[in-house]
């Protein structure tokens, strides 16, 4: 029997009338009197029959009349979008592509989100190893958040936030001791940090405009190395406005204001349209999200 026909069979069950039944379903009384012919045949039951100017249904149709509604109920949580999800029964790892300084600053976070709605959800996070490369499409990556680039076409994006680059350096650093101007600033020694050993980029460029070059003493491949580097030296490093301050104070160091015009940087998740309708992993990145957006301590 098909869906339709159940939904007939409700309706006129539950009106015990063909023309309110036929009002109910959005068609003719003619229509819907064919529908209960056919039910009838199937059923081997008149299911409804003729008391004066009404209809009454047979013992048979009373206990088809709970039994189908709670069919159709269950038809209809099965085939709804995201139908059944609970993220209480939720027993599944999602692994997540990102630059450190982010993972620093949000995953103690999502930890305590996730797990307060879903303590079996464990997640993995990875390297920008793999940026620009399949691990979306390939199913290797669930989601790729930071400066997003070099995405397959189908990929989906969301965008998050836009921090501002900052300096960062020792709290006793002798460019404490003035007004940091470009100048002064080029003329310190700094901390490079790629993952392919890159040693110029945009603040190089900056610099460049104003006829100045500065020296990139040491490249590292991550943000928490160079923070550490910069606690211990005089050299000076790259951080995110606004971005683990309890942190950097921790250790020691003090943030500026770049005294150049850099563009800001914009953060965003992407995942494949794969995962697309997925509740799961649609409630985890609403989760990611949240934690991005509202990490500890941020200013």
């Amino acid at each position: 029997m098909d869906l339709n026909l159940l939904r007939a069979l409700d309706a006129l069950l539950q009106e015990n009338s063909v023309t309110r039944a036929a009002e109910r379903l959005g068609t003719s009384p003619a229509a819907a009197s064919r529908m209960l012919a056919r039910l009838r045949r199937a059923v081997g039951d008149p299911l409804l029959v003729r008391a004066g100017q009404g209809m009454v249904p047979t013992p048979r149709a009373q206990e088809l009349r709970e039994e189908v509604g709670a069919l159709l109920r269950g038809c209809d949580n099965l085939l709804r979008p995201g139908a059944g999800f609970d993220a209480a029964r939720l027993h599944r790892t999602f692994t997540v592509q990102a630059t450190d300084l982010l993972v620093s600053g949000l995953a103690g976070t999502l930890s305590d989100r996730i797990h307060a709605e879903a303590p079996r959800v464990d997640v993995v996070f990875l390297p920008e190893a793999l940026e620009g490369g399949p691990a979306l499409r390939q199913g290797w990556v669930d989601v790729e958040l930071g400066v997003l680039g070099h995405l397959d076409p189908e990929i989906l994006t969301r965008p998050l936030t836009r921090k501002t680059l900052v300096g960062v350096a020792r709290s006793g650093h002798p460019l404490f001791d003035g007004p940091i101007d470009a100048r002064r600033f080029a003329a310190a020694d700094h901390i490079g940090i790629s993952r392919l050993g890159k040693r110029f980029g945009p603040i190089d460029d900056a610099l460049a405009e104003l006829g100045l070059r500065r020296r990139v003493a040491v490249v590292v491949p991550s943000h928490t190395g160079a923070m550490i580097l910069a606690r211990n030296t005089d050299l000076v490093a790259l951080a995110l406005a606004d971005w683990l301050p309890g942190t950097i104070s921790a250790l020691g160091l003090r943030t500026f204001p770049l005294p150049l015009e850099v563009a800001p940087l914009d953060f965003g998740m992407a995942w494949h349209p794969r995962n697309a309708s997925d509740p799961g992993h649609g409630w985890f990145r609403d989760h990611l999200a949240a934690a991005v957006l509202d990490p500890p301590g941020a200013g």
